[in-house]
Formats: structure tokens, C-alpha cells, sequence
């Protein structure tokens, strides 16, 4: 999953859609998006899913419900290994630690709430941010916007 920005989004649309351009048109639109995709940040929002099943019970705990506020500890009674042992196995296995994988996943949920209209104190709360704020900067670091300025996007592209 990665944010476009509305110029690949509208140059995708434009050679994938039912108005698909063709001929000289279509190669001035591609080389748009080959430029916007140059652009794109890369890994910013990869997140990876475990092999080991200890680590797949707590990642799908935080799926289900992304908004826990369990530490890994906590999380790891529940899944049957230690703290230390999830934390090494979200380095192996994962690529990242516990804190960052978290961040990352309750982000993506936010991105679907804000796309469904929810206000960025709801989508805040309901993802596990402690106050607006912290979500504000958590989400501008990944996404390169603020969750507003995401949403008032969003709607400009609707009209």
C-alpha cells in the first residue's frame, strides 16, 4: 500500500479506465505517471505479515482490533512467548520493531477511516492514538500529509 498524489492517481485513472487514451496521449500520460512514481515513497507503508505462529497471533490480535493498547508483553502471554522473544522475532522476521509494525498498521486502518469520512479525532481515538496530536504526526511522517489535508483531497477528487 502506498499514498499517490492526485496527479498519478488522475494519470492511472487516465490509462486504465473506460476513456483509456491511446496513441501520443496515452505515451504523454504514462511518462507522467513514470515521473509521479518516482516520487512515491517507497517502503513507507509496507507491512510485512509474520511466518512464525507466535508472532501471527498477536499481528492478528492488532488486526482485528488496532486500537489495543496491550504492550508486547501483555500481547505475549496471549500468544505464548515472551516480550523479548516477539521483539526479536518483529526484527527477524518483519523487518521492524513492535512499536513501528504498530504504527504502520493502525496508520492503514486510519487511511480506510478517513476515506470513509470519519473526522481525524475519531479515526484517532479508534486507532489506538492516545490524543489527535500524536496521530497528526505519526500519520504526516508516514503519509507526507496530514490526515486533513488527506481527507479535504479526498473530497476534492469526489467532485
Amino acid at each position: 500500500m502506498f499514498v499517490v498524489s492526485p496527479l498519478l492517481r488522475a494519470g492511472i485513472l487516465a490509462l486504465t479506465g473506460d476513456g483509456a487514451r491511446s496513441g501520443e496521449a496515452a505515451r504523454r500520460v504514462r511518462a507522467v505517471v513514470i515521473d509521479e512514481l518516482g516520487e512515491v515513497p517507497g517502503e513507507t507503508l509496507r507491512l510485512p505479515e509474520p511466518r512464525d505462529d507466535r508472532l501471527r497471533v498477536v499481528t492478528e490480535l492488532l488486526h482485528e482490533e488496532p486500537g489495543r493498547g496491550e504492550t508486547l508483553a501483555e500481547l505475549g502471554r496471549v500468544a505464548g512467548a515472551s516480550e523479548r522473544t516477539l521483539s526479536r522475532l518483529f526484527h527477524s522476521d518483519l523487518g521492524m520493531s513492535f512499536q513501528r509494525w504498530r504504527t504502520v498498521l493502525r496508520v492503514h486502518h486510519a487511511l480506510f477511516r478517513l476515506t470513509e469520512g470519519a473526522s481525524v479525532t475519531d479515526t484517532a481515538m479508534g486507532c489506538g492514538w492516545s490524543n489527535p496530536s500524536a496521530f497528526i504526526g505519526a500519520f504526516t511522517a508516514l503519509v507526507g500529509q496530514t490526515p486533513g489535508r488527506y481527507q479535504a483531497e479526498l473530497r476534492g477528487r469526489g467532485e
